[in-house]
C-alpha cells in the first residue's frame, strides 16, 4: 500500500507558478482543499501559498456566500408557520467579520478570518479579498443585482483579473454570472430574494431584486471555451486538477455562448 504524498506550502506555491500565477495578478479562486491532497497545514498553507505567489501587488478574492441567512422558505423548509416565525424573528443579520460562509469550503472560510482580508457587505453573496485592490473590490457591494458589473465580480473583470479553479468543479465558476446580466434570452428572469438587514439601527426583513442565476450549464460552457480557445491553462496543484483562465476573455465568450445555447 502506497502512502499518499504530503503536500507542503512551498510545493503548492511552485505548482501555482507553473500554472501561470504570477506576482501582481488579481485572482478569484474557487477551491477544494480535499482535492489538493494531504496538505501540511491545511487551508492556511494553501492561502499563504496563493498570497506569496501574487505578492503584495496582487489581489486574492474568494466567494464567501451566506445563503443560510435567506428566508427559510427559499429552499423549501418544511417548517410550521410557528417555526418560520421563530426563525425569522431570531435570524441575525449579516456581519462581515463574524458570519460564516455556507457551502464554500474550508479555504474561503479560513481566508475570510485572516487579518487584512476585507469582505463585501452583501447579506447573501459576499466576497472576501486580500491585497492591493481588496478595498476597491469589496466596497459598495449593492444589494440589488448582486453579481452584475457593479459587484466585486465586475471590478475583477475591470482589473483584468484571472479565475483560478483550484481543484474545484468547472461548473462552480461564479464569474460567469457576469455574462448572465447581458444575455438576450428568457433565462434572464427577474426574481426576488428575502434577506434581513439593518435599517437605521433596526433589524428588518427586506427584499432585493436579481436575475435567475441558478445556472446548470456552466460546465458545458467551460468545455466549449476550453475546446474553442487557447486561454485555459491546466495543470496540477498538489493532486488537484486546476485551471487558470483570464476572466475577461471567458466572460466575453460566455455572453455569446449563452445567447446561442440558451432558449
Amino acid at each position: 500500500m502506497t502512502q499518499e504524498q504530503l503536500i507542503t506550502k512551498d510545493r503548492i506555491q511552485s505548482d501555482l507558478k507553473k500554472l501561470g500565477v504570477t506576482e501582481g495578478m488579481t485572482v478569484i479562486v474557487h477551491s477544494s482543499l480535499k482535492s489538493i491532497g494531504r496538505v501540511v497545514g491545511g487551508a492556511v498553507s494553501v492561502i499563504l501559498a496563493l498570497e506569496e505567489a501574487i505578492g503584495d501587488s496582487g489581489s486574492l478574492v474568494m466567494p464567501t456566500q451566506t445563503e443560510q441567512l435567506c428566508d427559510p422558505t427559499v429552499y423549501g423548509s418544511g417548517y410550521t408557520e410557528e417555526e418560520l416565525r421563530i426563525i425569522r424573528d431570531g435570524m441575525p443579520i449579516f456581519h462581515p467579520d463574524l458570519t460564516p460562509t455556507s457551502y464554500m469550503g474550508f479555504i474561503p472560510e479560513t481566508f475570510r478570518k485572516q487579518n487584512g482580508v476585507q469582505r463585501s457587505a452583501h447579506s447573501h453573496v459576499s466576497f472576501a479579498a486580500w491585497g492591493k485592490y481588496a478595498a476597491y473590490i469589496t466596497d459598495n457591494h449593492q444589494l440589488n443585482y448582486a453579481l452584475s458589473e457593479q459587484s466585486p465580480l465586475g471590478k475583477i473583470y475591470e482589473l483584468d483579473g484571472y479565475i483560478l479553479l483550484l481543484g474545484a468543479p468547472t461548473n462552480s465558476n461564479s464569474s460567469l454570472h457576469l455574462a448572465e446580466y447581458k444575455q438576450q434570452n428568457t433565462f434572464r428572469k427577474e426574481i426576488i430574494w428575502d434577506v434581513k438587514i439593518s435599517v437605521n439601527g433596526e433589524e428588518k426583513w427586506t427584499t432585493y431584486q436579481d436575475i435567475n442565476n441558478d445556472s446548470d450549464d456552466f460546465g458545458n460552457l467551460f468545455d466549449d471555451f476550453k475546446k474553442e480557445t487557447n486561454y485555459v491553462v491546466d495543470g496540477k496543484v498538489g493532486q488537484a486538477t486546476s485551471y487558470l483562465i483570464p476572466m475577461r476573455s471567458m466572460v466575453d465568450y460566455a455572453l455569446s455562448w449563452m445567447n446561442n445555447n440558451r432558449a
